[in-house]
């Protein structure tokens, strides 16, 4: 990875000040790598800090305030570290833009003091699947590496406690929002849907122009990972005519495809060699788990870790927590938590995946949706659909008639109740809301673990 920014920081003076806003993860991690590296360093959160993040501000004897931002201490920052969660139209982010102070993200920040590999992922669908199972694949291997972007430790503390050799990062487009001279190793797009639409004024090219910063500085030297049949990824390929090595991947063999399906077997086509696979032997199911498979498959190969090492790791993976997650059976009925589809396309690829009779849980923060992606398969496998959330308004204008069981409900347990009653002996009650969760529930993992809890007490 290039160290450009590491050379710059020589020249940085002692007094150069750093403003993190945000004190979650991200920005506690930012904090302490920026408190190691000599910076004057403040952190600014507008809501209450979590009592672990504040015990690491203390432990470093970081300064820091809470539920509020003091722009007197913001706004002489030299830099500004934001976290990805603070939109661009809070007050506070368009008075450091007025005064021309520049932001970055954590990633960007905590990728000019390490030397590690990075292998980046990004995606409206399937990347938190994605980075878990090629961090598992390359553990098994035994390769040092962590997890972390959008998902586990954040990637600055572990920079700054425990550098690794390797890094496997989860991005979302808000994390490459804030990230310029960052360079990503191998960069895996693995698909481009609606999503986030109401932080990119409703346009869909503000959104792909935002995921497509993943290629931001990769060279002749790196690796571009994705799917091949995605039509705004292709499009924006011809467009820009990225300078890595291409590495596409399909459910079937096409012309430079590099990872695919032939006669029930993975097939996977590198410098480092060939790689197969009986395809039943993968432990994630699902197409949408193929494409994940594949396109760990391939970063792998890329590190050219052994193909029994890929194969054993690839079948027995154990799967991502709120994604298409069993909970239990009860009476008859199977329950199936898949919380983390917080957009329509998510719910689309658990909609597919279904063989039995459903009824769909979905509901929420709506984000721009467009329900019409999902309209064909909720007709053809949905007997009942539970709208839940504090306004179902648009989900009612577009559903009522098309099925004709609807309920409304208020909370979880209302809801849970509601499937519960209308059930029939081999049906599937699948929470998939299509919608953020911050109307009734803390994020997605509460959503979820709500869900299991009510189901388990049936």
């Amino acid at each position: 990875m290039k160290k450009k920014s590491m050379k710059k920081k020589k020249n940085i003076p002692p007094d150069f000040r750093i403003a993190v806003l945000g004190a979650g993860e991200s920005g506690v991690g930012a904090a302490v790598l920026a408190k190691k590296q000599g910076f004057d360093i403040f952190v600014s959160d507008f809501s209450e800090i979590k009592e672990k993040y504040k015990k690491t501000l203390k432990k470093y004897a970081i300064t820091h305030e809470e539920n509020r931002h003091t722009e007197d201490l913001i706004l002489n920052a030299d830099e500004i570290i934001k976290s990805p969660g603070i939109p661009d139209k809070s007050p506070i982010i368009k008075k450091i833009k007025e005064k021309k102070i520049p932001i970055i993200s954590e990633i960007e920040f905590a990728g000019r003091y390490t030397k590690a590999k990075t292998i980046c992922i990004t995606g409206s669908n399937g990347k938190t699947t994605t980075t878990m199972l090629t961090c598992h694949i390359l553990r098994k291997a035994g390769l040092n590496v962590g997890m972390t972007g959008n998902i586990g430790n954040s990637f600055a503390l572990q920079v700054a406690e425990n550098d690794c050799d390797y890094y496997v990062i989860e991005l979302s487009s808000f994390q490459l929002d804030d990230m310029y001279n960052f360079k990503a190793d191998i960069a895996v797009i693995l698909n481009i849907t609606p999503d986030h639409l109401d932080r990119y004024n409703y346009k869909m090219q503000n959104y792909i122009d935002s995921k497509l910063r993943i290629l931001q500085n990769q060279t002749e030297k790196d690796a571009f990972i994705y799917w091949n049949e995605d039509p705004h990824i292709t499009s924006e390929i011809a467009k820009r005519k990225p300078a890595a090595a291409l590495y596409p991947f399909a459910a079937t063999k096409a012309e430079n495809v590099k990872a695919y399906v032939e006669n029930n077997q993975i097939i996977i086509e590198t410098p480092n060699g060939s790689f197969t696979m009986e395809e039943e032997q993968i432990a994630l199911t699902g197409q949408h788990n193929l494409y994940n498979s594949l396109a760990s498959g391939i970063a792998a190969k890329l590190l050219d870790i052994k193909n029994d090492k890929i194969r054993k790791s690839l079948s027995d993976f154990k799967g991502v927590e709120h994604r298409l997650e069993k909970v239990a059976r009860v009476k008859g009925v199977e329950y199936i938590n898949d919380s983390k589809a917080t957009n329509v396309n998510s719910c689309w690829y658990a909609l597919q995946s279904m063989k039995m009779p459903t009824i769909l849980i979905l509901g929420g923060t709506d984000k721009g949706n467009d329900y019409r992606e999902i309209e064909t398969l909720v007709k053809k496998k949905c007997r009942a659909l539970i709208f839940l959330g504090t306004d179902n308004t648009k989900l009612h204008e577009f559903f009522d008639g098309k099925i004709s069981t609807i309920r409304d409900a208020r909370s979880m347990q209302e809801a849970v109740k509601q499937a519960y009653e209308i059930a029939e002996l081999g049906d599937t009650v699948l929470l998939s809301p299509c919608c953020a969760s911050f109307d009734l529930f803390q994020n997605y993992e509460d959503r979820g673990k709500q869900f299991k809890e009510c189901v388990r007490h049936l």
